[in-house]
């Protein structure tokens, strides 16, 4: 079986070895995606570089502040990390609707129509969620700070700096998209508006988890900042989950059209 067959394969027919096939020549072009993405973020590191680096710089305008190589290979390696990072988002278009493709020959009409369209918003709201992530990220740098004196020294390791803005920049492109999924599933029948809606305790207690684990040292600001969104769009996800199951009760309740027949004589 050729891989074009193996991708068309009918529901539960690809053999292990169409499916090892399918996931090879899959992986292999989301691999790809990457390093093109690293390869652009490698060429771009310098200017993302001097973009963290503008909080620090208006640091150092009230005070000594900058930031600290600890090895001599600190800056190569930082530049590494950046790219790294730039790669995955540059590249998650790519590798999103490689793996929504893999995973769609084995689902049917009804259930693939709403992964494509999953995987549709899943890319520009994680995109998006990353872009929010840099558009908060300078005050948060701001305000942490500001705790400290004037009269003190602010001199950040690179690398944490760096790692830090990242935790941030990639919760909340994970945030933005995790409403999406929840969406999916109450589409594909998985899970009800009902459940997610009673489970709203759960979800808040879960939400505060996670920004904290995502967020270095817990603090409260960067926890508030990430929590903040995915709260909104756990709202939203709830509302649109609720306005789907009320249409489908409804079609349920709406009787079938009766067939035409014929009479004959």
């Amino acid at each position: 079986m050729t891989t074009a067959t193996a991708a068309r394969a009918p529901r539960g027919t690809m053999p292990l070895a169409g499916h090892m096939r399918e996931a090879r020549r899959r992986a292999i072009r989301a691999a790809v995606s990457l390093l093109v993405g690293i390869a652009i973020g490698f060429t771009l590191s310098d200017q993302i570089l001097d973009i963290l680096r503008a909080p620090v710089e208006e640091l150092a305008l009230s005070r000594q502040a900058s930031l600290n190589f600890e090895t001599v290979t600190g800056a190569f390696d930082l530049e590494l990390r950046i790219a790294l990072f730039t790669g995955v988002i540059v590249s998650s278009p790519v590798w999103l609707r490689e793996l929504f493709a893999y995973l769609t020959p084995g689902l049917t009409r009804r259930e693939k129509k709403y992964v494509y369209g999953f995987s549709a918003a899943a890319a520009p709201l994680f995109v998006a969620g990353c872009m929010f992530g840099f558009t908060i990220f300078p005050r948060m740098v701001s305000v942490l700070a500001g705790f400290s004196s004037d009269e003190d020294s602010t001199i950040l390791n690179a690398s944490y700096y760096v790692d830090f803005v990242m935790k941030i920049v990639l919760a909340t492109g994970i945030a933005f998209v995790l409403p999406a999924v929840l969406v999916m599933l109450n589409c594909l029948g998985i899970l009800s508006a009902h459940r997610l809606r009673s489970s709203w305790r759960l979800s808040v207690v879960a939400i505060a988890l996670f920004s904290a684990l995502v967020t270095p040292a817990a603090d409260v600001l960067s926890m508030f900042l990430v929590a903040l969104p995915m709260a909104t769009l756990f709202g939203a996800a709830v509302a649109i989950t609720e306005v789907h199951d009320r249409r489908a009760a409804r079609r349920a309740l709406t009787p079938p059209k009766p067939e035409l027949t014929s009479c004959s004589a």
